[in-house]
């Protein structure tokens, strides 16, 4: 568990840390495939640069590996909740299944698109389920999930509620100051990610 100063230090000194990040970020992005990319995209109904689509997953990606190295998370389901938890969204409003089509996706393309162990896919399938309502869960995995969503509430113009943020490092007032610098610019994190899947906005 990560301290405030911790945090303060990641954020401050980023260099310090650059190996080990480097080191978690590698492994998350290691399961997003090209051909995973493509697939989920081409499932997806709503407009792909809109409030629920690439851009908003590539922040919450960028926003939950910064939490994996500081909580240590899982990231191979930090970044594969990234590409899920809104995929299979039928609206930009109100979609309160939205979570468990997510899930049922991600279950669906295992084995195909990607591959991780039972427990760490049981963690995926969780996180996506209950990412819009969800509170407390014992694993901090499925919480940094969470949190790196929430982290990204600027973009519809909604303030991060600390009150509703689940780990130490994400209710950081630097962090939190970071994220929602990156939501007001609609930053696109990773991006030649999705342009190396031959997808572009």
């Amino acid at each position: 568990f990560c301290r405030m100063s911790c945090v303060e230090e990641f954020i401050s000194h980023p260099g310090r840390h650059e190996i080990e990040f480097q080191t978690k970020l590698m492994k998350g992005l290691s399961h997003l495939s090209a051909s995973l990319i493509r697939a989920v995209r081409a499932q997806y109904r709503l407009e792909w640069a809109g409030l629920h689509g690439a851009k908003h997953w590539a922040r919450v990606l960028y926003n939950g590996m910064t939490l994996a190295e500081l909580t240590g998370a899982r990231p191979e389901v930090v970044a594969l909740f990234a590409m899920f938890h809104d995929a299979c969204r039928l609206n930009d409003g109100y979609d309160p299944e939205h979570g468990s089509r997510g899930a049922e996706l991600a279950a669906a393309m295992r084995g195909k698109f990607y591959s991780i162990e039972d427990s760490s896919a049981e963690l995926l399938f969780a996180a996506c389920r209950t990412h819009t309502e969800g509170t407390h869960h014992p694993d901090v995995t499925v919480r940094v999930c969470w949190d790196a969503d929430r982290l990204d509430l600027w973009r519809v113009g909604i303030m991060p509620d600390p009150r509703r943020l689940t780990t130490a490092p994400a209710r950081s007032s630097d962090l939190l100051r970071a994220a929602v610098a990156r939501s007001a610019r609609s930053e696109f994190p990773f991006q030649d990610l999705f342009e190396g899947a031959g997808i572009r906005i």
